[in-house]
């Protein structure tokens, strides 16, 4: 066999794990190593190679290092609490900062029960332990499911055509995990176990600082957010995958959409109220991550505003880029179009003062192929009735409208929250939501492939990390545009675009990922999503404008 590691060719006579592989590299590495990549798969440092490919190796450094960490670790703290609490359930419900928010089920979080958890993940970090990836045929795992009489990973059962199912082994404690684990205990020495409203966080370094504890940023308006959704789901009995997956099946999906739908109504209704009910907001400045849904909940607040016989008036930052010679430049050399110094500040709130005066500006409209900003005679002139509506990267960033004081504005941040879980302990990342729904839009309306989509998603998600995750605390309300039964309805029309990433990409290792995941939802109607949904501005057929 011939393995390429770098720019170096390893000639093997014998099957070999990929920590036997790369001893040397791993030892020396200057992070931690938690995982590989075969022939853009991702893989355990256990892993058998057996066969030519190319291999890479995953440190915490990354995305996907971090990731690998994050799940071992609540992994580890799993077994922690099954050796202190055997006759207990504990429950990972989503992320908070650098840090996963679980709670007890039925159970108080002590200042005790707190402090024997954190000297129990100390030792089995300290002990270095294996953890070991077992894989069962139907038959085996049947049999196992009935003697252990187990609910951990029992959602692989529900798959027909699922032959192989799989748990992680460490002593004698066994968990599923849908993504890739580290290989022993000792890959997880930071961390820390904290007291946090009635339940406790599991923290963990960041990507950018892998070496330290993260300092925990609160989020108070945030956790509120994802709290109360997670109250609403565990209200409805949909706070776990396979309750959806039973209602599709029984036909009942439809009242669960009617209600999802329902919620997004009354939340919008009550911002269009507030904002009513202060006469001295004159301004909404709307932002949010990339497919959060930005569009369609901008159109359905201007309706519920029309309610309160307020019209809303769009303005567009877009068309207030300074002139392409102006543009700075990244790292790279190349223009930063996200940052917010590519917005002319100064001509933006000029015009917004004189029309909060009462006067009358000319709105100009950048032209993208020449780099430059036309006055095409667009004149708008804002009336008592009317307010503005400003949707951008920077909106909660007061730099950007800097001369309008803070009594005339009204922030909103919305983003695709997610809380909805597979199980007590493997939880659907929100930054994997807004992916699906992105390379869904994408292929619809921009004519990209799910590996072009795939490709640009990082470089999208740093963006958000400097531009909008900092300021989110500083909107007035929070809008989560999550819907719980939307990857269900995004699934018929994604896997056939991640299907297309072949084993030759370098894109097919996330592919792989999301359908694998993908794999345990049942399938909804497209025609089942209500045409004014939120979902709609990425499948297409609503009633709104894109």
């Amino acid at each position: 066999m011939k393995i390429q590691y770098k720019d170096k060719i390893i000639e093997l006579d014998k099957p070999m794990t990929i920590c036997e592989l790369l001893k040397e590299e791993i030892e020396n590495s200057e992070n931690t190593v938690v995982a590989g990549i075969f022939n853009n798969e991702y893989k355990n440092l256990e892993s058998v190679i057996e066969e030519d490919g190319k291999i890479e190796l995953i440190d915490i450094s990354s995305k996907e290092g971090m990731k690998v960490y994050r799940r071992t670790l609540v992994y580890i703290v799993g077994k922690a609490f099954e050796n202190i609490c055997p006759n207990k359930k504990m429950e990972v419900n989503y992320q908070l900062s650098n840090a996963m928010f679980c709670d007890l089920i039925d159970e108080e979080v002590t200042d005790t029960f707190l402090e024997e958890l954190t000297q129990e993940v100390s030792k089995i970090v300290k002990e270095n332990l294996p953890i070991r990836q077992i894989i069962m045929n139907r038959e085996e795992a049947i049999k196992f499911f009935n003697e252990t009489k187990t609910s951990k990973g029992r959602l692989q059962l529900d798959l027909d055509n699922n032959d192989e199912i799989f748990m992680y082994y460490c002593e004698d404690y066994y968990n599923y995990c849908y993504g890739t684990l580290a290989n022993r205990t000792g890959a997880t020495p930071i961390f820390e176990i904290a007291k946090y409203n009635d339940g406790f966080l599991i923290g963990y370094p960041s990507q950018s600082n892998p070496k330290e504890m993260s300092k925990f940023e609160k989020n108070k308006k945030l956790a509120w957010a994802m709290e109360e959704y997670d109250d609403i789901n565990k209200i409805m009995k949909m706070e776990r995958v396979y309750r959806i997956n039973e209602a599709i099946k029984a036909g009942t999906v439809k009242d669960i959409i009617l209600l999802a739908e329902a919620l997004h109504e009354k939340k919008i209704a009550k911002i269009a109220d507030n904002i009513a009910k202060n006469k001295n907001i004159k301004m909404i400045l709307i932002a949010g991550p990339s497919s959060s849904g930005k569009t369609t909940f901008a159109q359905r607040l201007g309706i519920q505003l029309k309610l309160n016989r307020i019209k809303p008036v769009t303005i567009s930052v877009d068309n207030y880029f300074v002139e392409r010679k102006d543009t700075p430049r990244d790292e790279h050399g190349e223009y930063n179009f996200e940052c917010l110094e590519a917005i002319d500040l100064e001509l933006f709130n000029d015009h917004l003062t004189k029309l909060l005066k009462g006067e009358e500006v000319e709105i100009p409209e950048f032209d993208f192929y020449e780099g430059k900003k036309r006055y095409n005679g667009k004149k708008i002139k804002l009336e008592e009735d009317e307010i503005l509506v400003i949707e951008g990267i920077h909106c909660l960033n007061d730099k950007l409208t800097s001369k309008i004081p803070a009594e005339q504005k009204y922030k909103v941040y919305i983003s695709d929250l997610t809380v909805l879980n597979l199980d007590r302990f493997n939880r659907i990342s929100t930054t994997d939501t807004r992916l699906m729904r992105r390379i869904v839009r994408d292929y619809q309306f921009r004519g990209y492939s799910a590996k072009n989509t795939i490709a640009t998603w990082n470089k999208v998600n740093e963006g958000e990390k400097k531009n909008i995750f900092p300021f989110q605390e500083e909107a007035n309300f929070i809008f989560n545009t999550s819907l719980v039964y939307e990857i269900g309805a995004l699934k018929p029309i994604i896997m056939p675009l991640l299907k297309e990433i072949t084993k030759q990409d370098s894109e097919y290792a996330e592919a792989s990922r999301i359908m694998n995941m993908l794999k345990y939802f049942e399938e909804i109607p497209k025609e089942y999503i209500p045409t004014n949904s939120l979902l709609k501005e990425f499948v297409g057929g609503g009633d709104f404008k894109y």
